[in-house]
C-alpha cells in the first residue's frame, strides 16, 4: 500500500525501501545480472533502472531520486567504459528516473492504474537513455550520428522489459499489501 505522507516526507518505511531498492540496483549492476544480453550496439539492455521506477511509483519523488542516487554511484563506482567514469553522466540522469516517472505515474494513476504504471516505466525509460545519451553527445563521449541507432535498438528493449517488470512488481507489491491490511482486520 503506497504510503499516505506526503511524497517529499522521509519517513521510517520510505528509508527502508529505498534501501532495499538501491540494495537491489547496487547487486544487479554488481552482479551483471542487471544487464540482459540483446543485439544492439551496446550488447546489452539494462534493467537498472527498474528498481528505481518501482521506487518512485510506489513511494514517491523523494524515494525515486534517493535510489536513482545510489544507482548512479554504483554505475560511477563499478563504471568499466570512460562514459560512466564521468560522475555527471553516470550519477544526474539516475536521479532524474525516479522524478520523471513518479510525476508521470501521479499524473495518470487516478484514471488508470495500469495505463499510469506503463507510462511511469516508458518515461523513466526514455529519462535515463536521453539524458545519458544527451550528455554523451554533448560531452563528445558519443558521436550524434549513431545517436538515433542507439534510441532505437537500447530503448525499445529496454522500455518493454521495463514495462512488464514495473507493472508486475507494483501489481504484486500492492496485492500483498491488500492482503496483509485483510488478515490484520
Amino acid at each position: 500500500m503506497e504510503s499516505t505522507a506526503k511524497p517529499t516526507t522521509l519517513n521510517t518505511r520510505r528509508i527502508v525501501i529505498s534501501g532495499v531498492l538501491g540494495a537491489i540496483a547496487i547487486l544487479l549492476g554488481w552482479t551483471r545480472i542487471g544487464y540482459i544480453p540483446v543485439p544492439n550496439l551496446a550488447a546489452n539492455a539494462t534493467i537498472m533502472h527498474v528498481p528505481v521506477i518501482v521506487g518512485a511509483v510506489m513511494e514517491g519523488w523523494v524515494v525515486g531520486a534517493i535510489i536513482g542516487a545510489v544507482f548512479g554511484l554504483s554505475s560511477f563506482t563499478l563504471a568499466t567504459i570512460p562514459l560512466f567514469k564521468n560522475p555527471f553522466i553516470a550519477i544526474v540522469p539516475r536521479i532524474m528516473i525516479g522524478i520523471s516517472a513518479y510525476f508521470s505515474y501521479a499524473a495518470l494513476r487516478k484514471s488508470n492504474e495500469y495505463v499510469a504504471l506503463i507510462v511511469a516505466a516508458i518515461v523513466g525509460t526514455l529519462t535515463n537513455t536521453i539524458l545519458v545519451l544527451g550528455l554523451a553527445g554533448l560531452l563528445n563521449y558519443i558521436p550524434w550520428s549513431v545517436m538515433p541507432l542507439i534510441l532505437v535498438t537500447n530503448a525499445l528493449p529496454e522500455m518493454i522489459i521495463a514495462v512488464i517488470l514495473v507493472v508486475a512488481i507494483v501489481t504484486a507489491w500492492k496485492h500483498v499489501e491488500i492482503g496483509s491490511s485483510e488478515a490484520k482486520m
